[in-house]
Parts: C-alpha cells; structure tokens; sequence
C-alpha cells in the first residue's frame, strides 16, 4: 500500500505534520497585526524633486477622474486610457505601499510554539512526501 503522496513515506507523519503546520501557521497569522494610513488626503508618494512634496490619493483621483471623461467622449483616445490605467495602477500601489505589519505582543513561549508547530510540522509533512527505503 502506498502511504501519503503516492510514496511509502507514511500517512500518519503526513497528517501530524499537515495538524500541526496548520495550526502553526494558524497562530502566527493571528499574532499578526495589519494597519494601514491610506486616505485621501494622506501622503502615498513623496517626490524629492521641485522641493520635495508628497502625492496624495486625491492627487491621484485628478487624472483619474479626467481620463474617464476622455474615454467616454471618444474610446479611442489613447491618452484617456492612459491617465485612467496609470491613475489606477498608482492608486493599488499606493494602498499596497501604506500596509504596514506589525506582531502582537508574546512571550517567548508563544514564539517558540508557533515556530515548533509550524516549521517542525512542515517538516514532518515533507517527510512523509519523501520515499522511505526499507
């Protein structure tokens, strides 16, 4: 009989691992903290030339908001789709650049479980997926 992943690994290493890699993973996704500063009016770029100033969302909103109005007018207009595809694309990227990540205050016992459980459950999971000579 075949164990875990086709191989002769063992089945029951794979399950341990895969409960335990779980829950380690588990835990420390829930130790994690996330924040984010984005507005409208908060600074997502910060541009160092002419002075040094810094672009906000609604900044960004300007020739977004401009670009559809080409696109309705005329679809072909090539400069509508640009100010609205690059507006946009600014936009995700300044979201995505103002995620911030923080870990939760934990002893040190609680790290040591998670990085047990998760990291010595992936081990036993890649242990059952290896063959084992007998």
């Amino acid at each position: 009989m075949k164990g875990a992943g086709g191989s002769s690994g063992g089945i029951g290493h794979f399950f341990i691992g895969l409960i335990m890699m779980c829950g380690g993973f588990y835990m420390l996704l829930n130790a994690i903290s996330v924040t984010s500063n984005f507005g409208l009016s908060s600074r997502i770029y910060s541009v160092n030339a002419l002075g040094g100033f810094g672009v906000t969302g609604g900044m960004v909103m300007i020739p977004f908001i401009f670009g559809v109005g080409l696109i309705f007018y005329n679809s072909k207009n090539i400069l509508g789709w640009v100010l609205s595809l690059g507006s946009l694309t600014a936009l995700i990227f300044g979201v995505i650049s103002s995620v911030r990540f923080s870990m939760r205050t934990m002893t040190s016992f609680d790290l040591i479980v998670i990085i047990i459980l998760a990291f010595g459950g992936l081990g036993l999971f890649l242990r059952s997926l290896k063959s084992i000579d007998t």
